[in-house]
């Protein structure tokens, strides 16, 4: 699909690729779903041979994969431009196309279906104003693998907008650090997930998630482990309550569990609100992501596209029609509105004048006889 591209995001796209062509800069990541023009890509080859692209439509990876260019998978939920790079650097290194230390300069868009409008310089791995925290600690340690924290916090979504039977529903999921998170919770009721092999309760078992759906019901936590196998559900979290742990204000007891569990332990906390349906990752003691699902689209589609045309110049753009005024439909051949439509409004816009005049026409009727029926029953 094809959009339009602004002569400002030319030049920015050619500043990022200038940069990228310097040693300095590792990878070039572009976090959209729309192929960036060949025509701005080509003449250098060594920004190509660094490209990387994280995309949340399934079609447009196959597309973009197509053209020779490595692919991050994001999830198919809609998230803040900050949200998207951390989860496009937590997939690179999941994936093994990015190491800590590694200096990647990121091209970001207002939306998956938009070209980009900003520029990030970030240093994997690092503290500093210059490098962005993803959210996930030691990334890409074996201890949690990229792709259990990301099917987690798929998971989380889905029981936001899923909620349970039409109700708004919050869950608590810890992952990492099991034995110690284990250690510091205690059991509120019976353990659902007691007495089955690691294989039957693994997390990538669809069964699972479906499962842990209908226990978010109860009250306390899931205990997950590092590989994966769900331990415990209806977990009570026990934490060092005098320890300093950050918590936005307006959060309830279940966020503040989240925060305390993950400065006690090296575990990771991802939290369901019940009340805005916001998902919130926890890692030392903080919050360091925020989702928003209720946008969320189904994997595949490209959400609405910036303008008509993807070629340079953008001057193709001017043989695409305009918009009807009135919001009439348009026909998807040529833009045009629909004749039967437009007709049909006429017609029904001079039956319904008919109608009203049929109308006035009865009621003065009735109302003259209604008179004069009076006047014949008045005495005298």
């Amino acid at each position: 699909m094809e959009t339009i591209i602004t002569p400002l995001q030319v030049e920015l796209i050619m500043a990022a690729v200038g940069m990228a062509a310097k040693k300095e800069i590792d990878h070039l990541l572009y976090v959209g779903d729309l192929p960036l023009p060949e025509e701005l890509v080509k003449a250098r080859s060594t920004a190509r041979k660094k490209l990387v692209q994280a995309v949340a439509s399934e079609a447009q990876r196959q597309v973009i994969e197509a053209m020779g260019i490595p692919t991050i998978s994001l999830p198919s939920f809609d998230m803040a431009r900050a949200e998207r790079f951390k989860m496009s650097l937590v997939g690179g290194l999941g994936k093994g196309l990015f190491k800590q230390g590694e200096v990647v300069l990121g091209m970001l868009g207002r939306r998956p279906a938009a070209y980009p409008d900003s520029l990030l310089v970030v240093t994997i791995g690092t503290d500093g104003e210059s490098s962005i925290d993803t959210g996930f600690g030691v990334l890409g340690s074996p201890r949690i693998p990229t792709g259990i924290l990301e099917t987690i916090i798929d998971l989380a979504v889905a029981i936001a907008i899923d909620g349970w039977e039409g109700r708004p529903l919050g869950t608590l999921l810890v992952v990492g650090d099991a034995a110690a998170v284990m250690e510091k919770s205690k059991q509120l009721t019976l353990n659902p997930f007691q007495g089955y092999s690691e294989a039957e309760k693994n997390i990538f078992n669809p069964e699972v998630r479906n499962a842990i759906k209908n226990f978010a019901v109860l009250d306390g936590a899931f205990v997950i482990r590092e590989d994966g196998v769900v331990l415990a559900a209806g977990r009570y979290l026990k934490f060092d309550e005098n320890k300093e742990f950050k918590v936005p204000l307006g959060l309830g007891a279940r966020h503040v569990a989240a925060a305390g569990i993950s400065q006690d332990t090296d575990a990771i906390a991802i939290v369901v609100s019940e009340t805005t349906g916001e998902v919130r990752v926890f890692q030392h003691g903080r919050c360091v992501m925020q989702v928003s699902p209720q946008h969320r689209r189904p994997r595949g589609i490209v959400g609405e596209i910036e303008g008509p045309t993807a070629k340079l110049p953008p001057r193709a753009a001017d043989k695409l029609p305009s918009r009807a005024v009135d919001g009439a439909p348009l026909d998807p051949k040529d833009g045009r509105e629909i004749k039967d439509n437009k007709e049909s409004r006429e017609n029904r816009e001079s039956r319904d004048g008919k109608d009203g005049k049929e109308t006035r026409d009865s009621k003065e009727s009735r109302d003259g006889r209604d008179g004069k029926e009076t006047r014949e029953r008045k005495p005298g």
